[in-house]
C-alpha cells in the first residue's frame, strides 16, 4: 500500500513513466484475471484490461487515497468498465455473431461439454447484465473479484448491510432467471 502511494505521488507530481509502468505491472495480472473470468475471451480481456489501465492513468490525478485503497479504486474502475462492456453494441453484436467455429471439436463428449458450458455461461451473463448497475457492481466484485462484503462496502462507500442485501437479491434474481430458462440453480 505504501509502495502504491509512493508510485502514485511520483506519477502525479512528475509524470514518472517508470513509476506508472511499475504500478500497472503490479496490478495487470490481477485485473486481467478479473476481466477474463467475465469474458472468457483472452483477446477481449487484454483489450478491456488495457482500457482499464488507460482510465486509471487518466484519472490518477483524482485519486487521493483517503477514502479507499488504490486497489479498491482500481477495481471500481474495472467494474464500471465491465458494466459498460456488457452494455456495449460491440458485445451484443459479438454475442449474436459467435458461431460454433470458435469451439474446437475434439472428442464428442468434450465438444458437447464445451458447448453446454459456453451456453450456460452466456445465459448467466445475460441475466447478470440485466441487473441494475449497483447490483451488477456488487455481484461482479464479489463473484469475479473475490472481494469480501466489507471491501465492497468500502469501495462503493455504502453500508455493508446494503451490500449484503443487494448481493443476495442478485443471487435470487440470477437463480430465478436460470430456472426460468430451463436450467437449475
Amino acid at each position: 500500500m505504501d509502495r502504491d502511494l509512493k508510485l502514485i505521488k511520483q506519477i502525479q507530481k512528475k509524470g514518472n513513466e517508470a513509476a506508472a509502468n511499475e504500478l500497472v505491472s503490479h496490478y495487470y495480472r490481477e485485473i486481467y484475471h478479473y476481466v477474463f473470468k467475465q469474458t472468457l475471451d483472452q483477446e477481449q480481456s487484454r483489450d478491456i484490461t488495457q482500457e482499464i489501465f488507460i482510465n486509471m492513468l487518466q484519472g490518477l490525478h483524482q485519486f487521493e487515497g483517503k477514502r479507499a485503497s488504490f486497489r479498491t479504486w482500481l477495481y471500481k474502475i474495472a467494474t464500471y468498465k465491465m458494466v459498460d462492456y456488457f452494455r456495449s453494441k460491440h458485445y451484443k453484436f459479438r454475442n449474436l455473431s459467435d458461431s460454433l467455429d470458435t469451439i474446437e471439436i475434439g472428442e464428442k463428449k468434450d465438444f458437447t461439454e464445451s458447448l453446454l458450458y459456453k451456453e450456460e455461461f452466456s445465459a448467466v451473463m445475460k441475466i447478470i447484465n440485466g441487473l441494475e448497475t449497483s447490483h451488477q457492481q456488487i455481484f461482479r466484485l464479489k463473484l469475479f473479484g473475490e472481494y469480501t462484503f466489507q471491501e465492497i462496502a468500502a469501495s462503493l462507500q455504502i453500508p455493508e448491510s446494503t451490500v449484503k442485501t443487494k448481493y443476495y437479491r442478485s443471487i435470487k434474481f440470477v437463480r430465478k432467471g436460470v430456472r426460468d430458462n430451463g436450467g437449475q440453480a
